[in-house]
């Protein structure tokens, strides 16, 4: 185009001819008089070339794979089966690649669209999410895990809710869109998308049609949404591309580098801000914030329901005689009392809760690692009594200390009160103390035992009469709620009472 240019403007301005514009620009005349006629050069003509290899098979070729368009889709021709054939059938000389690029190439003749399109879609406010799960890695208590991240996201806004897992079981699936719900404030009022996991499809059937978990049912009727599964395997993630990338988004941009947190539920305190942080961000080609069409999305959800939905299964359960309960590989603690008999067990996505007699008789905080054993003390007192030798390397002891129930006060105690009375008198005095905890508050009690530190007494029942007398004293701060704040009426100060009017009438009576 330049030198097209050039030539017109040197023809015009030096009035120089076609042989001397040939010379000096190094073209042929022919190119001149074009410059000369037309300021756009014409465009290059590609030469047909002639496929010396693939040439003489392509009509045989193009036969085969028309063919195929009327063949089971399981047995058609692979591009490796086309050459596969004109090297056996044909003695064809020529290289696989070539055949694979004119397979390529006639199919893409014979579909007319490229199989991998995707079609732009439009949701409407307050519809449509989508529900996945992502593996991701984390330091939980000082050891590697890998955990299961529940995503829900709302196809009009972008805006998702991340919540951490130990497990894909179907509490925790239960339990993502409990609290999903809850973060949102409402629940989307046509669908929610799913592939087909284990804790809501049991089997899934021909085309569409899905055998769906009895219990994702009964949450879906509790919600009062309907469900959509797609199409198994890597061909239907595009029917839920919003979430599957939002997985990978949000383990990027948070999760790395590898979070350390000492509990699961620190970890989600943390995913939690980080989904608060996050609708602050734009996506790609929107011209609002994730927080702005949130906002605007929001009046058009469903309102929630009154109650939760339950998400945790309840199952019976053999206490054993260490009086635990072994739940999906892990144990808990019970008081001992319940030991060889059934109980039942609520396993709940964060929580383990045990039932007799009906009353709840433990919780405990589910445990991420496999094979743990999460004990409470507490539940070990009686027998402790009996065997106070056994305190010394008893697990829930561990448990206790690491988890602040057994401060250091306790320790001093106990060395104090074993130095004084004896291992076993020792060991006994301080369960007793410990026992105080369950009637009285823990404030009350570690002044008590400050006390009976510092007098070097370490009687058990003196020790709970100071507690008590401690308790008695405790001032009792009520809250009162905000709408009652300003009918507080503030007496004025007075002195302390007293008792100098009573003596004249005791001279009176005199």
């Amino acid at each position: 185009m330049e030198q097209f240019e050039r030539i017109r403007r040197d023809a015009r301005d030096k009035e120089m001819s076609v042989r001397e514009l040939a010379r000096v620009y190094g073209v042929h005349r022919r190119t001149v008089r074009a410059a000369l006629t037309d300021s756009t050069p014409p465009p290059r003509k590609v030469p047909e070339r002639i496929a010396p290899a693939m040439g003489p098979w392509l009509e045989i070729v193009r036969a085969w794979l028309v063919a195929d368009l009327e063949a089971p889709r399981k047995q058609r021709h692979t591009a490796r089966r086309v050459w596969q054939r004109l090297v056996d059938e044909y003695g064809a000389t020529v290289a696989e690649s070539t055949v694979t690029h004119a397979v390529a190439r006639i199919r893409r003749e014979l579909i007319g669209t490229p199989v991998n399109v995707a079609v732009p879609q439009t949701h409407a406010p307050g519809a449509e999410a989508e529900v996945d799960f992502g593996e991701f890695q984390a330091v939980i208590g000082g050891s590697m895990v890998k955990l299961f991240m529940f995503v829900l996201r709302l196809s009009y806004s972008g805006r998702a809710v991340h919540v951490a897992y130990a497990n894909q079981a179907q509490e925790s699936f239960l339990d993502g869109h409990n609290v999903a719900f809850e973060r949102l404030g409402g629940i989307p009022s046509k669908m929610i998308r799913y592939d087909n996991l284990t804790p809501a499809v049991i089997r899934v059937a021909l085309g569409r049609e899905r055998l769906e978990n009895p219990r994702f049912i009964a949450m879906r009727s509790h919600y009062g949404f309907d469900s959509f599964f797609c199409i198994p395997g890597i061909e239907g993630a595009h029917e839920k591309g919003g979430v599957e990338g939002e997985v990978g988004r949000f383990r990027r941009r948070w999760l790395t580098p590898v979070p350390e947190f000492q509990t699961l539920a620190a970890l989600n305190e943390f995913m939690a801000v980080c989904d608060e942080k996050d609708q602050h961000r734009v996506i790609s080609a929107r011209p609002v914030t994730v927080g702005t069409a949130a906002t605007a999305e929001a009046p058009e959800l469903l309102t929630l329901p009154s109650s939760i939905f339950e998400a945790g299964p309840t199952s019976s359960v053999k206490v054993n005689h260490k009086a635990e309960v072994c739940v999906r590989q892990c144990y808990y603690s019970v008081p001992v009392s319940y030991a060889g008999r059934r109980v039942s067990v609520r396993i709940g996505a964060a929580l383990v809760e045990v039932f007799a007699d009906g009353k709840r008789i433990a919780v405990h905080v589910r445990a991420v690692h496999k094979y743990a054993h999460v004990l409470d003390l507490d539940h070990y007192l009686e027998v402790l009594t009996r065997k106070p030798g056994a305190m010394a390397g008893a697990t829930a002891l561990v448990t206790a200390r690491a988890s602040g129930a057994f401060t250091p006060i306790h320790q001093k105690f106990w060395d104090k009160a074993r130095h004084q009375l004896g291992d076993g008198a020792g060991t006994r005095a301080l369960i007793g103390v410990l026992l105080l905890a369950r009637t009285l508050p823990a404030t009350a009690v570690i002044e008590a035992m400050e006390t009976a530190i510092a007098a070097a007494d370490y009687d058990p029942d003196r020790l709970a009469v100071a507690a008590r007398a401690n308790a008695a004293f405790a001032p009792i701060v009520t809250q009162l709620p905000e709408e009652l704040t300003d009918r507080v009426v503030h007496l004025p100060e007075r002195g302390a009472p007293s008792l100098a009017g009573y003596d004249q009438l005791l001279v009176g009576a005199r």
